[in-house]
């Protein structure tokens, strides 16, 4: 068994769809142990928002569950543009786990983002000038490596190319430009070495192992048809394309009142409204989208807040009549409807596209669940 720490759901679902995509079976833990019957277990930590103290904690315990669950190796994975508490947990894991290196490659230069030169790069362009600078928790506000990450507590850190090298102590950082400097890095990557990064480089040291690689399992046996409702808790330029892109086609689209951006309260009664507006809409339509719909917000508290109304509308909806697929966009909208929905294990049923996953909850294939970070747009066969 193979285990990874994941600090987002979005996060954990990525790499177990990859996992699938090499012929592992695969399973999200957001509480409790491990079933014993997947070969890769994804565990969702839940600490992207959290202190770095408790962001830490959270992943040493997570590491210590998967090494006495009896896991091979542990990945760490990160967020592929360095929100979060990166450093405080790969240092956490490389104590709980006794390792002095670790080696880092967040970068995914299949989907365009690439360290070069001490840079972050999104499609040739530097991160900091792109939408990532709007974050309303972690703006990227600088391009160099090192400034997006906080200075590590016991180990030294730095960002290496050229000349790979591992130096004990220390938190490597490793430039990949192209998707070659991902298989070059992984080749180096072994034993008393913490592997942490994106989905690229576990892919990577996947293909390393030389697991069979079969693509997706067959799926007839998933549903195919009934309701489907979208939940958007994004305002990402892909969230924005989608939703216009849906009311062209004249699909209904339900969004929050325009109050909740000042800080008003999401009323019993105006939570009834737009439920109500939902439900009478699946009348007629199968497929019904909850986005945000307001102007993007820069403060922490109202975009949570606001993510929260839109799955609280989608947790209602889902209580009065039968959804068969639900579709969350946004790490933060996808964890708050799984814990107001109480599923705490998920399998990895399918890869759509790359960061984009469906799951099941705990093998009952009742209610199908696909996940994708804001920023990835929407594979076509379901837009």
């Amino acid at each position: 068994m193979i285990g990874v720490i994941a600090d987002d759901l979005t996060g954990a679902a990525e790499l177990g769809a990859v996992g699938l995509r090499h012929g592992l079976r695969a399973e999200i833990i957001r509480r409790g142990e491990p079933s014993g019957q997947a070969d890769l277990v994804c565990v969702d930590t839940d600490s992207r928002s959290c202190s770095a103290e408790e962001a830490g904690q959270r992943a040493a315990t997570a590491a210590q569950q998967l090494h006495a669950a009896g896991a091979r190796w542990i990945y760490k994975k990160v967020d592929s543009v360095l929100r979060g508490q990166v450093t405080a947990e790969v240092e956490a894991v490389m104590r709980q786990l006794k390792l002095e290196r670790a080696l880092l490659l967040p970068a995914n230069p299949a989907l365009g983002r690439t360290i070069r030169d001490g840079h972050y790069f999104v499609r040739g362009k530097l991160i900091h000038k792109t939408e990532f600078a709007r974050d309303p928790e972690y703006p990227r506000r600088y391009s160099q490596v090192l400034r997006l990450l906080k200075v590590p507590q016991q180990f030294a850190i730095r960002v290496v190319n050229g000349e790979r090298s591992m130096p004990g102590q220390t938190i490597v950082v490793g430039e990949t430009n192209t998707s070659q400097d991902v298989c070059d890095w992984a080749a180096l990557s072994g034993a008393g070495i913490l592997p942490a990064g994106g989905s690229e480089f576990f892919s990577a040291l996947l293909k390393r192992e030389k697991l069979l690689v079969m693509g997706n399992p067959e799926t007839s046996r998933l549903p195919t048809t009934g309701r489907e409702l979208f939940i958007c808790g994004t305002a990402t330029k892909a969230a924005r394309k989608f939703v216009t892109d849906a009311r062209r086609r004249k699909q209904p689209v339900l969004t929050l009142p325009m109050e909740l951006t000042w800080g008003a309260e999401f009323t019993p009664a105006a939570v009834a409204a737009v439920t109500q507006r939902a439900v009478n809409a699946f009348a007629e339509n199968a497929r019904v989208i909850l986005a945000v719909g307001l102007p993007a917000v820069r403060n922490v508290e109202v975009a949570k807040r606001l993510s929260h109304s839109l799955v609280q509308v989608a947790e209602n909806v889902m209580a009065r009549i039968s959804v068969a697929r639900v579709f969350a966009e946004g790490g933060a909208t996808a964890a708050e409807l799984v814990r107001r929905m109480g599923w705490s294990r998920l399998a990895v049923e399918r890869e759509l596209a790359p960061g984009v996953a469906t799951l099941s909850v705990q093998g009952d294939q009742s209610i199908l669940l696909t996940i994708k970070p804001g920023t990835y747009a929407w594979p076509e066969k379901w837009t």
